[in-house]
């Protein structure tokens, strides 16, 4: 199985290194930072420009495949991805916004895991019970409104038990409260307080694509005949879908891994822009705006990185629940 997901990472690292090249071209083609610094004032001259890209590696008299080169040896021998326009190292903005990012992201993702596939068996077991239809319909909901909207809606509603109750007892916006003193206690319960919203919001957002999937897929499996079998062995009906209609229908879910996990941190672009947290999410549409090669660059990479770690995610998962999948 290690054999089999080393050849798969080997594969996932050749994907990254292209589509981050593509995407370097592109933007080394696209993007006009010196467009932007002339529009300050007082206007600097076209001369200053030049010298002042040139300093921090980003000299626009070099043809992009003389750029890449530069860029690509800073890379490999030095882990160096380079400086903003303005002055930034990108090694120093991303380390502190994928902190951000992970921070709000990785609760949700395993909630949503965990909540959809749950709640995908539950209303299988219930099929076109009350319980089945209300959850079931919810998911659908939730599958077609917009994301922001969403998020948008959470916050609008946490702002009204604010109202309601007389104090702030959600934060609604934030990663932590500007100026809070104390020990190390009263922080990490500012940062839970922080929190809870978002990744509440994300989490109810995200769960019915899995729930969806799984009850289908394991509506599909109860009647099949392996576990007709299961149970003329002498199975309940609840031990015969736990046991076998169960796995084999969360194949298909655990592959799906790979498609799900980098959707979340795509969306996760909105939800950081709505609650205010200033990660890898918004700061890519800071790095387009400000027509930031190396930070649209080493976004485009991240994104590529967490792809492909879904997508290995994926494959382990695999490996565990198909008994069908065989290592050469």
């Amino acid at each position: 199985m290690f054999r089999y997901l080393a050849k798969r990472a080997a594969t996932y690292l050749l994907m990254i290194f292209l589509t981050t090249t593509a995407g370097y071209f592109l933007a080394v083609s696209t993007l006009q930072p010196a467009l932007l610094e002339q529009e300050r004032i007082p206007r600097p001259t076209p001369e200053q420009v030049t010298n002042s890209f040139r300093l921090k590696g980003l000299d626009p008299a070099l043809t992009p495949w003389e750029r890449y080169i530069d860029w690509l040896t800073a890379v490999v021998t030095r882990w160096d991805w380079g400086r903003s326009p303005n002055g930034a190292f990108i090694n120093a903005e991303f380390g502190d916004r994928v902190w951000i990012s992970t921070r709000l992201f990785l609760a949700s993702i395993v909630l949503t895991l965990i909540i959809g596939v749950a709640l995908g068996v539950y209303t299988a077991a219930r099929q076109y019970k009350f319980q089945d239809r209300v959850i079931t319909s919810y998911s659908y909901l939730v599958y077609i409104v917009p994301a922001p909207i969403a998020y948008f809606l959470v916050q609008l509603g946490a702002i009204n038990i604010n109202e309601t109750v007389g104090e702030r007892i959600l934060f609604v916006t934030g990663i932590s409260t500007p100026g809070l003193e104390g020990n190390g206690w009263v922080q990490f319960v500012d940062m839970l307080a922080h929190y809870a919203v978002p990744t509440f919001a994300i989490t109810i957002v995200g769960w019915g694509t899995y729930q969806i999937a799984q009850r289908q897929y394991l509506l599909d499996n109860v009647n099949a005949d392996f576990v007709r079998t299961a149970r003329a062995k002498g199975l309940t009906r609840n031990q015969a879908i736990t046991r076998h209609a169960l796995r084999v229908s969360f194949i298909p879910v655990a592959q799906s891994i790979a498609f799900t996990i980098p959707a979340i941190f795509a969306g996760g672009f909105f939800a950081e822009k709505i609650f205010a947290w200033h990660g890898v999410g918004s700061w890519s549409i800071d790095a387009i705006a400000l027509q930031d090669v190396n930070a649209a660059t080493a976004t485009l990479a991240y994104g590529s990185v967490i792809f492909a770690i879904g997508a290995i995610l994926a494959d382990f998962a695999t490996t565990l629940v198909d008994p069908r999948v065989r290592v050469q």
